[in-house]
């Protein structure tokens, strides 16, 4: 058998950016052919990607790009099953090469996305070395791809609320504080218009149901209703919020005054809508104590 030397090891470390004691069985288990045991890294790092897919990961970073010329812009987010490994340098250099790619490419499904190469690799095959190297199930969840009216402006706070905005404006900073706006307040929209009208007519059920407790005449609950119809469009609309900067001032009257205008905008929020796996250690208890 081939003496490992710690030379050895290093060179495959360095190559593969796995740990050293993974790089050390590798080279063992491949008499030290250090190309042999890149492949079998590679081999083994798909195995735990399968082995590590059905683990929840609600966890994560949002991921931005834009192009050189802002008329791009991406918005990406992938996860991770704990906060730990969102703050890994590694995992947050793939994130930026998600978004990038998507800029790049315009892929239309997350399998086109992970078949795209950058350095040489594939994203899938990235990903899969990430999971051996930081021991944790890792996917791209989802992204948006904006081709702008104006030019993409983008913020994201804390790598866990994520903003892409095209907008059309001269001064530079308003698009940052627009995006900043949104990471804020979270709208669903950026006019009333766009408010769903079934949105709308489930908020006029519900404002009917509590005005008919009140013993009202019905012309006064009408416009109770309608009243407050106009206060929730306001509350889910970007141009009807009040501007986080300046409470007297809606986002409206804010893009007016400069003669800006929002074209659209996409909100991610890391782990939205997944489903966290929580344990209920007094029912396991009390469980065990039944069977017993």
């Amino acid at each position: 058998m081939a003496e490992i030397s710690a030379s050895l090891v290093k060179e495959l470390r360095e190559m593969t950016g796995l740990g050293m004691m993974e790089c050390k069985k590798a080279l063992t288990e491949t008499n030290g052919d250090i190309k042999a045991a890149a492949d079998l890294m590679r081999v083994k790092s798909g195995a735990k990607a399968v082995k590590a897919a059905g683990r929840i990961a609600a966890e994560g970073l949002i991921g931005v790009a834009v192009a050189p010329d802002a008329k791009v812009g991406a918005i990406v987010e992938v996860n991770c099953e704990t906060d730990f490994v969102a703050k890994n340098e590694d995992f947050s250099a793939f994130v930026n090469a998600v978004a990038q790619q998507v800029v790049q490419n315009n892929p239309a499904t997350i399998e086109a996305l992970s078949a795209l190469e950058t350095n040489g690799e594939t994203l899938e095959k990235q990903r899969q070395e990430l999971i051996m190297k930081l021991g944790e199930n890792l996917s791209i969840r989802r992204f948006e791809r904006i081709e702008t009216q104006g030019k993409a402006v983008t913020y994201v706070h804390s790598g866990r609320i994520g903003v892409l905005v095209d907008i059309t404006a001269t001064e530079p900073q308003l698009g940052k504080d627009v995006a900043m706006h949104i990471a804020a307040t979270k709208p669903s929209c950026v006019s009333s218009a766009e408010v769903p009208a079934e949105a709308i007519e489930n908020e006029k059920a519900i404002y009917r149901a509590q005005a008919a407790e009140s013993g009202k005449p019905a012309d006064i609950i009408e416009k109770m209703i309608v009243g407050r119809v106009q206060k929730f469009l306001a509350e889910v609309s970007l141009l009807g919020q009040p501007f986080v900067k300046n409470a007297d001032q809606t986002v409206e009257q804010l893009l007016n005054a400069q003669k800006a205008t929002v074209h659209s905008f996409k909100l991610f929020t890391v782990g939205e809508g997944i489903e966290k796996k929580q344990n209920d250690f007094a029912a396991e208890v009390m469980a065990q104590i039944a069977m017993a």
